[in-house]
Order: structure tokens, then sequence, then C-alpha cells
């Protein structure tokens, strides 16, 4: 029986679509769901979790460590790097296991929302797809330290995914906005991690989150291009507070200002003996001398190449939402040249 304490129960509102119409319409869902069903694998088995973490080597690459720029960080003795490092990828894998449940709980969600039959398949291989990611992200952070809470801001977000109005808000608020982000994170830790299991683990989510935004674009794009204008600026009204909640909560889009408070990261801090004043203001400090307006090689910027090129390429941003977007300092970025081409490796 699951433990009251752990349990967050919540009322949400969503229409449900029968469809008795089984001809297919889009058959670029066919496709995707065709490719759904060749790609699926199975965490326990195909994964060799035999494989030994060994703390006394780097979880992630020096040049890759988000932190590794930091005074503090640079004192710290070889053990105290250690035990920060793992703590703080525990800390980061554990909101990608949140993320997770959050994305699995939205696509069955959309599997009875989305008025299409074919958008009603792929949703359900979606739904899988989030499950098995669920359990491998939850059996390797077991390995590696401990699950640490969800963040607010990330909580905010898919809470308010779930109890949307409509499947489009839903799909944006998931497929785009949480997972555009998601998309880029994992790119990032494959690039930067060392351990094997990990690697393979995340080429695995990999392959199934490229399937899961594509499904955001070929879907969503058509729903807003039939939308009355009130109910398209309403969406885009959607997507916009959904960024914003995000660039709030990472202190902007460089990092160049205090990020919003986040129990759970204070929480990896205490582990590790870290004082918070002193480690955000060093962070601060870096993000508004540049230092993280600049990506390790072979890394991507979940904002400037997939989250806000994707949102422009469905019509989810409007002229009156690009006013909003100025207004908070947050960039449009409309280049789909990294989106498309990240599509086009990763969802085969």
């Amino acid at each position: 029986m699951s433990n009251e304490a752990t349990t967050d129960t919540f009322e949400a509102t969503m229409s449900v679509a029968w469809q008795f119409d089984y001809e297919i319409e889009l058959e670029s869902l066919k496709t995707l769901y065709g490719k759904a069903k060749d790609a699926q694998w199975d965490g326990e088995k195909d994964l060799d979790w035999a494989q030994p973490i060994d703390p006394s080597r780097p979880l992630l690459d020096e040049t890759q460590f988000a932190f590794s720029g930091l005074p503090m960080v640079q004192k710290m003795s070889q053990s105290q790097r250690e035990h920060f490092t793992a703590h703080a990828t525990a800390q980061l894998l554990s909101q990608f296991l949140h993320g997770e449940q959050g994305a699995l709980m939205t696509a069955a969600t959309l599997t009875h929302a989305v008025p299409h039959y074919e958008a009603k398949l792929y949703a359900a291989s979606q739904t899988m797809d989030e499950a098995r990611h669920v359990e491998v992200y939850e059996k390797y952070i077991r390995k590696l330290a401990i699950v640490y809470p969800i963040a607010p801001w990330l909580k905010e977000i898919i809470d308010t995914t779930l109890q949307a109005d409509s499947w489009v808000k839903v799909a944006i608020g998931m497929n785009m906005v949480v997972e555009g982000l998601a998309l880029a994170a994992f790119h990032n830790m494959r690039k930067a991690t060392s351990c094997k299991l990990l690697k393979a683990l995340t080429e695995g989510v990999l392959r199934d989150e490229a399937r899961h935004v594509a499904f955001g674009s070929i879907y969503v794009r058509d729903a807003i291009d039939h939308m009355h204008p009130d109910e398209r600026e309403d969406t885009a009204q959607f997507a916009f507070e959904a960024v914003k909640v995000m660039a709030d909560a990472n202190g902007g889009m460089q990092g160049e200002k205090p990020p919003a408070p986040n129990p759970s990261f204070f929480a990896m801090l205490d582990e590790c003996s870290i004082d918070p004043a002193e480690f955000f203001a060093e962070a601060v400090e870096a993000g508004l001398a540049g230092v993280n307006s600049k990506l390790p090689p072979g890394q991507i910027h979940s904002f400037r190449h997939l989250m806000m090129p994707a949102l422009v390429r469905v019509g989810a941003v409007t002229d009156r939402t690009r006013e909003l977007f100025a207004a908070e300092n947050i960039p449009v970025w409309d280049d789909l040249a990294m989106l498309e081409s990240f599509e086009a490796a990763e969802a085969t």
C-alpha cells in the first residue's frame, strides 16, 4: 500500500474522447506509431545492471560538469569532489525520474483525450515508454546515491499541465516544454558521463524522447492551425507561462540571477556540507561573467536549440506573446536547424 506521506493527489478535469472511426487520417502519426513499436526495449533485460558504479571514477567529465568552474568546487579534495559530483548527479537524475513520472501521467491523459484514432495509439506507446524510463532511472539512482525530492518548479509545470483544459495544452506542457528541456539534458548527460551503464540507459531514453517531441510537432501544429484566434492566444499564453516558470527557476536564460528556491537542490548541498548562500553567490557571479553562456563542446542549450524553436514551429508563440517574452528578457529563438538535425539523428 502506498505511503500517504509520499502521495500527492488532486482533481484534474479533461475531456474523454471516444473515436469510433478507425480510419487513419494522419499518416505521419501512423508512421511514428510504427517506429515506436519497432523501438521498444526492456530496461531490465537490455541494460547490464551488473556493471558497478565506481565512486573513485568521475561520473561526469570535468569539462562537462556544470559546477566544475566554481571556486569552491575547485578547492575541494578529491574525495569531496567525488561525493559532490555523485550527489549532484543523483539530484539531477532524480528530476529526470520525477519528470518521467509526470510524462507517464500526461501521456495517459493524452491517450483518452486526443480525438484521432492514430493519435491514441501513439500516445499509448508513449505511456509505455515513460513507464520504462521511470523504472530505469529509479533503479540507477538507487545504485548511485539517493532519490532527491522533485523540484517545486518542475512539479508546478507538470501539475498545471495535468489540470489544463485541452489536450493541446497537455501536449505543449509535457511533449514540448518539459521534454524539450529533458531532451537537451539527456543529450548533454550522454556526452558528459563516463559511466557505461548511465550512457547506455540515456541512449535508450533519448531515442524514445525524440519521438515524443516529434509527436508534439506533428500533432500540435495541425491542431493550432485549425484553432480560432482566441483559442490560439489562450494556448500561446499557456506556453508562455510554462516557459517563464522554467526560466525563473533556473535563474534566467544564462543563470544571470538567483534561481527560485529549490528544497531538493538545498538538500543535496546539505548532504555535501556546502553552504547554499556561498554556492549560489558563486553561481550567479559565474552567470554574470558569462561562464554559463558557452556550453561545453557537443552540448546543446534546451531553450535555444530545442524548446523555443519547437514552440515557434507549431504556432504556440504569437505576436502578442513575443512581447511578453521580451518583457521577461526571454529570447524567442526560432532557428530550427539544430532541432531538425537532432530529431533526424535521434528519432531513427
